[in-house]
């Protein structure tokens, strides 16, 4: 059975790298029905795009969610720093399928600001070459975690994230977090917004914040490269979904199984690829 809600937010699920989480995605995507599709950025990484790698896993992805707006969801297309290039076609509408760089809503009565959430990162808006190289050291570092996390399993061990680990040890990723949380809520609160919704940083977030000038929620959608997570919003309420394989059907299951073999060999090939 599908869940009917009112607004589902998903944000960097980078569709033609291989961190993506495919079939997790679909799993998701089959199990609810959202008067509201937000895709706040990074959806398809162009900036990492590579014309030998896109699973048919990830085209999958692309066929549900005009599916869904074929059958009267509303889908909003934000624009992100790994998918700027649609920028130039901002404020464009096909049918229920809108690309848009922000996105304001009235949700019962507050004011929601949608945005992706680089405009706040120095290294993308002046040494956009650095950023690009961290994008392809992130994507080594995921894969090479998946190959890690693939022994760790067949001992019995539990799955260990190398890139969590960098950025808890790490001072200045804690305080760029910390420093992004404060930059959007501050300009929410000094622009009347009662919720400001992120993607970005790969920190799914939902927090009140509360300063001398006022307050506002803070909501960040997470990613679907480690956290796998996204927003709900439903009888006007916030919820922090966490993907959790248990949820689905044995048939879900054994479809994701053979996702999950097309993308176990593209991998492969992937490794080889970068010898």
């Amino acid at each position: 059975m599908k869940r009917k809600l009112d607004i589902v937010v998903l944000s960097d699920l980078h569709l033609g790298t291989y961190g993506c989480h495919a079939k997790e995605i679909l799993h998701y995507l089959n199990s609810v029905k959202p008067k509201k599709l937000i895709l706040n950025g990074d959806i398809i990484d162009i900036w990492q795009f590579r014309k030998r790698y896109f699973p048919k896993a990830h085209l999958q992805i692309i066929k549900k969610i005009i599916a869904l707006a074929t059958k009267g969801t509303q889908v909003y297309y934000i624009t992100g720093n790994h998918d700027e290039r649609l920028r130039r076609f901002s404020e464009t509408r096909m049918g229920n399928i809108r690309i848009l760089d922000k996105l304001v809503l009235n949700l019962d009565g507050k004011k929601a600001w949608f945005f992706h959430g680089d405009v706040f990162d120095a290294s993308i808006q002046h040494t956009k070459w650095i950023a690009k190289l961290g994008g392809w050291g992130y994507d080594l570092l995921i894969l090479f975690n998946r190959f890690i996390n693939r022994i760790l399993k067949f001992f019995g061990k539990e799955k260990y994230s190398l890139s969590k680990k960098i950025k808890d040890s790490v001072k200045g990723a804690i305080k760029f977090i910390s420093d992004f949380e404060t930059t959007a809520t501050d300009l929410a609160i000094e622009n009347g917004y009662d919720y400001v919704v992120c993607g970005h940083i790969h920190q799914p977030a939902m927090k009140k914040v509360v300063t001398a000038k006022g307050a506002c929620v803070y909501l960040n959608s997470g990613d679907w490269i480690e956290n796998l997570t996204a927003l709900e919003y439903n009888n006007e309420a916030w919820a922090l979904y966490q993907y959790n394989p248990n949820r689905y059907t044995k048939q879900e299951r054994e479809k994701a199984e053979t996702i999950d073999a097309d993308r176990a060999t593209a991998e492969v090939l992937a490794g080889f690829s970068l010898l």
